[in-house]
C-alpha cells in the first residue's frame, strides 16, 4: 500500500475519484488504470451502496484507499467512526474541520487507536462554495480567511492534513508550514471546464503552490482513455513540481 507521507512521483500524486454508483463500474476504472494510478477515492455514493466491500476490492488490487465520507458529528461518534475506517485499512480519510476542536481531537484519538493509523484530512471549505455561499450560511469571513482559520484549528488538534481548493494552497503552506499534507480537489487542465468547483485551478498551479496530492475525478473517469488522461495530468503535475 502506498504511503501518502513518502516522496512521490508525479503520477503517485494523483488520487482518482471513484465517483460512480456501483462496484462493477468502480473496478472497471481501477483495472483500466492499473500500474498508472496508485490511489483511489471512495466517496459517499459508492460507499453508501457498496459498503466496506468497495474498500476491500481496491485494496485487493494493491492500491491505496482515500475514504472521503467527511465525518462531522459529536466527538464520541466521530472518534469511533475514524477507528472503524482505520480498521478497514484505508490510508486517508476525511472529516469536516467545521466540527470544531473537540471533534477533531477525538478523531485524532480514533486514528491513534488503529493498528495502522490512517492519515486524517480536515475539509476546510468545500470547493463548490464561494464567499457569497459562506455568507448565506452565516459565515462572515471570506473564503480564504475561513480556510486558514479552519486549517490552523485542524493542525492544532493533531490532524494530519487538509483538503482545500488549489486557490488556497499557497496561503495554507505559508501559514502552516511543510509538515502538513495538503490534498486538493478541483484541479482542471487549462483546456477543461470547472464543473461544479467554484475555485478550480490547473494541476501545475496547485503543485507549484504546495499541494501534495490531487483528487481528479471526471477528467479521468469520463475520458475516452482514462490511462491517457491520467498521463496528461501526471505530466502537468511534473511541470508544477519543477517550478516549485
Amino acid at each position: 500500500m502506498p504511503d501518502p507521507r513518502a516522496p512521490l512521483s508525479p503520477a503517485e500524486r494523483i488520487i482518482c475519484a471513484l465517483d460512480v454508483p456501483a462496484l462493477e463500474d468502480a473496478m472497471r476504472l481501477v483495472d483500466s488504470l492499473e500500474g498508472s494510478i496508485r490511489w483511489f477515492k471512495i466517496g459517499m455514493e459508492l460507499f453508501t451502496r457498496e459498503g466496506p466491500r468497495a474498500v476491500e476490492a481496491v485494496l485487493e488490487r494493491g492500491a491505496g484507499v482515500f475514504l472521503d465520507l467527511k465525518y462531522h458529528d459529536i466527538p464520541a461518534t466521530a472518534e469511533r467512526a475514524v477507528a472503524s475506517a482505520g480498521a478497514l485499512g484505508v490510508s486517508l480519510l476525511t472529516v469536516h474541520a467545521a466540527g470544531g476542536a473537540a471533534m477533531l481531537e477525538a478523531c485524532a484519538r480514533g486514528r491513534d487507536s488503529c493498528q495502522t493509523p490512517p492519515a486524517i484530512l480536515a475539509v476546510t471549505v468545500l470547493t463548490s462554495l464561494d464567499t457569497n455561499a459562506l455568507a448565506a450560511a452565516g459565515i462572515g469571513r471570506p473564503v480564504e480567511e475561513q480556510v486558514l482559520a479552519t486549517g490552523a484549528l485542524a493542525k492544532e488538534a493533531g490532524i494530519d492534513g487538509l483538503v482545500a481548493s488549489p486557490r488556497e494552497v499557497g496561503s495554507l503552506r505559508r501559514a502552516l508550514g511543510d509538515d502538513i499534507l495538503i490534498v486538493t480537489p478541483g484541479v482542471r487542465l487549462a483546456s477543461g471546464g470547472h464543473d461544479d468547483h467554484a475555485r478550480a485551478e490547473t494541476p501545475q498551479t496547485a503543485v507549484r503552490d504546495g499541494a501534495d496530492l490531487l483528487v481528479i475525478g471526471r477528467p479521468i473517469r469520463d475520458a475516452p482513455d482514462p490511462r491517457v488522461a491520467a498521463e496528461v495530468f501526471a505530466q502537468a503535475i511534473g511541470q508544477g513540481m519543477a517550478s516549485r
